[in-house]
């Protein structure tokens, strides 16, 4: 399974989101997990996810890490070794809670690493006639490096044939959280973003968010005024509109 069909299927159970808890509840059965990202400081190698299973069944959990990459405008995840999950298979009861351990084996060289873990609830036994919708959840973890690690974000408009794309480059150490990005013509028209794009730009990478224009498309060397919420400070700039290299 790709990212992409691994990104589908966690947004197909329903997802709540809170400060410090995500939430995913299908047919009954519920998780919740604390803490919703992992953060670990420099020099720092090790963490706790607390996993609770808030339904009325006992829960199975794989739990499995994943090296996470920005290549292409595109996310990625590869399986790595880098941090060691224990214990990676786990049985919760009814109101109970397991607590996973994380430990980073290999601490980041320069730039902040990227990891993604993802618990994934096992299928109890075939029933006949009853479907199991399977839980997934998906926990960012950002292990920062010794040295001062900054993002630093540059964005452009890119125009490929029918299409218009707001496009991110982090050349920063240090990943970047854009939310609440709104692009608006010099007369006023906002365009729309997709909402449901991941916000996340990661060091080193390029990350693309779709636009939806109704009318022309704004025309190579014209400009859209940007507005957005960053992790590292409020975005309100001119952005230029470019043909696709």
């Amino acid at each position: 399974m790709d990212f992409s069909q691994r990104m589908a299927a966690f947004k197909f159970v329903a997802a709540i989101f809170s400060a410090s808890w995500i939430v995913a509840a299908a047919s009954g059965q519920t998780l919740a997990v604390q803490p919703v990202n992992v953060f670990l400081a420099p020099g720092q190698t090790t963490a706790t996810l607390t996993v609770v299973d808030q339904g009325t069944e006992s829960t199975s959990i794989q739990i499995r890490v994943f090296a996470w990459n920005q290549s292409g405008g595109k996310d990625s995840l590869v399986p790595s070794s880098a941090v060691v999950v224990s214990p990676p298979i786990a049985t919760i009861a009814p109101g109970s809670k397991q607590i996973v351990r994380l430990v980073l084996r290999k601490p980041p060289q320069g730039r902040e690493d990227t990891y993604r873990v993802l618990l994934d609830q096992i299928p109890p036994p075939a029933q006949p006639g009853i479907v199991h919708i399977v839980l997934r959840l998906s926990i960012p973890v950002f292990a920062e490096p010794e040295t001062r690690a900054l993002p630093h974000d540059e964005f452009r408009i890119e125009r490929r044939g029918d299409q218009l794309l707001l496009v991110g480059v982090n050349g920063g150490l240090r990943h970047d959280v854009i939310r609440s990005i709104v692009l608006s013509t010099h007369d006023g028209h906002e365009l729309k973003v997709d909402p449901n794009e991941l916000p996340y730009i990661l060091a080193g990478a390029t990350r693309q968010w779709p636009i939806t224009v109704q009318g022309p498309l704004p025309l190579p060397g014209t400009s859209l005024q940007l507005t957005a919420h960053a992790d590292s400070g409020v975005i309100d700039e001119q952005v230029q509109v470019v043909s696709a290299p």
